[in-house]
């Protein structure tokens, strides 16, 4: 799913009366709106514009799909549509609609509506999109009660990609065939529905009373407030204006609060298929990374156990490979093929190459703890004099994204969490044709073997493709792996179902779980 792109920023004390003040029971009725605090704020309202983690937490709740996933499974299930299933192969996907759907505003959920929703984000193709996820997509079709999605390929991944909130069905009357909605309201069917916004600082939601789908409970209201960095998100805690603070915990206080047994709190984390990437810029031969042998260059002086243990206090782990640990067909190429942290290696590829030093580069990023891997990871690289890094903040998402977007970085720091369970998320969207990175990689190699990983319904089968995609990127090296993390929830002691927004890798943000004792 899509980027989760923000960092813990560095610096801080525990959530308890270490910092000086004492918790004390938050002051609301079981039935006031529950108040959530966090870093990661929504790009668009628009599901054919917004890939990134605060827009499809906010997607999730607002606009429902054919198929969801329940917290921890693997495979989707009937929501909007009463069932799905590939027809004589698997270049044929249909769905047929639950009966009586409605959106928010009364208008009814057709199949029409599924068939302008999917052809929509194709015709769009906004860069900022999800429209890596339906590359195989090559025509919708809509027949009374059913849909039909016809691919170019095989694709047994294709539930999966439809499920996630990418594929949010949303009202024709209210949203462009050809242009993005400009507006930040929209009636969706999904369990809740915005009753106010205020761009950047937050958005109300409340339960949606017209709801029709396989959701069984009815939600509380809830507040979300956005804040501009971690660290601010942890000020808004110990200041108890919120109740749960959701990637709002410094490296420091996970470090402390994850071997403690506070009773002022609730700590959930998430699995840890979180992973983050140096991404290296080759879009054109005057990029200093055009050259592949900067790029190894690069991979070399990256010292992982470092950024692990001084940026973020060992509550992340080192990553060697596009496909993170824990997920299926994970390898260590990275690992196997370049030296860990060796100047004198970086150096003689260099010089074999007729590679003057220092390499001058560009490295975006942003705030909270961005800033502080940035400046790791520039110590890192110009050791020896073999480059010369100059940093690049951009605090806001949105900008950060159309700056990559752009080229104007050599390299960015990108973290990405998965759209759905197994390494097909890490594939695609970031190293497959039309992927999201905007670095001008593409390998034909890559894309036949995505093509050959879609054939198999028995997703083990796939394992041999993936493992070699993995042995490419790593030979080319249009990214370097940093590390993997875990997803972390805080909650006050008397908000129950927090772990629910971080249970599992479907990019949910499952808020109707969330109580009031």
């Amino acid at each position: 799913m899509k980027f989760k792109r923000f960092g813990i920023a560095a610096g801080a004390c525990v959530l308890s009366a270490a910092c000086g003040y004492q918790l004390m029971p938050f002051p609301r009725s079981a039935e006031a709106p529950i108040i959530i605090g966090t870093a990661n704020r929504p790009v668009r309202i628009d599901p054919a514009g917004g890939y990134d983690a605060g827009s499809w937490a906010i997607y999730s709740n607002i606009y429902q799909g054919l198929l969801a996933f329940d917290p921890g499974a693997t495979a989707p299930r009937p929501d909007a549509a009463e069932s799905c299933a590939f027809t004589v192969s698997l270049t044929t996907y249909r769905c047929k609609m639950r009966e009586g759907l409605t959106f928010s505003n009364g208008r009814p959920l057709t199949a029409a509506a599924v068939k302008h929703s999917f052809e929509r984000i194709l015709h769009i193709r906004d860069p900022l999109g999800p429209v890596p996820l339906f590359a195989n997509l090559r025509s919708v079709e809509a027949d009374e009660s059913e849909v039909t999605f016809h691919l170019a390929t095989a694709d047994a991944t294709w539930p999966s990609k439809i499920a996630t909130p990418a594929g949010s069905i949303v009202d024709p009357s209210e949203f462009p065939h050809r242009k993005l909605r400009p507006q930040w309201t929209a009636s969706g069917s999904g369990p809740y529905t915005v009753s106010s916004y205020k761009e950047g600082v937050r958005i109300d939601l409340t339960p949606n009373p017209r709801y029709k789908g396989a959701i069984p409970r009815r939600g509380r209201p809830v507040e979300i407030h956005y804040y501009e960095t971690s660290q601010d998100v942890e000020k808004a805690w110990k200041a108890k204006r919120i109740e749960v603070a959701y990637s709002g915990l410094t490296a420091p206080t996970l470090a402390t609060i994850e071997n403690s047994n506070d009773p002022n709190l609730r700590l959930s984390s998430g699995e840890g298929g979180v992973g983050r990437y140096l991404v290296l810029n080759m879009r054109s031969p005057q990029h200093p990374l055009a050259d592949i042998e900067a790029r190894k260059a690069i991979a070399a002086l990256v010292d992982r156990g470092r950024l692990a243990a001084d940026v973020f206090e060992d509550t992340v782990s080192p990553l060697y490979s596009l496909v993170p640990r824990g997920v299926t067909a994970h390898s260590t190429d990275f690992y196997d093929l370049y030296p860990e942290s060796d100047p004198r290696w970086a150096a003689q590829r260099l010089r074999a190459a007729g590679i003057s030093t220092p390499v001058r580069i560009k490295l975006g990023h942003q705030v909270g703890s961005a800033a502080a891997e940035a400046r790791a990871l520039k110590a890192q690289l110009e050791r020896e004099g073999l480059f010369r890094v100059e940093l690049i903040e951009e605090s806001d998402w949105g900008r950060y994204q159309e700056r990559q977007k752009s080229g104007e970085f050599d390299a960015y720091i990108l973290q990405w969490t998965p759209d759905f369970p197994g390494p097909d998320t890490f594939v695609q969207p970031l190293v497959g044709n039309g992927n999201t990175l905007h670095n001008g990689y593409s390998s034909a190699e890559i894309d036949r073997l995505i093509e050959e990983t879609e054939k198999f319904a028995d997703r083990n089968r796939s394992i041999p493709q993936f493992q070699a995609i993995q042995r490419v990127v790593a030979k080319e090296v249009p990214l370097v792996p940093l590390w993997q993390k875990k997803s972390y929830v805080v909650a006050r002691p008397a908000i129950t179902g927090s772990h629910y927004l971080v249970a599992d890798h479907s990019g949910v943000w499952r808020l109707w779980e969330l109580k009031r004792e």
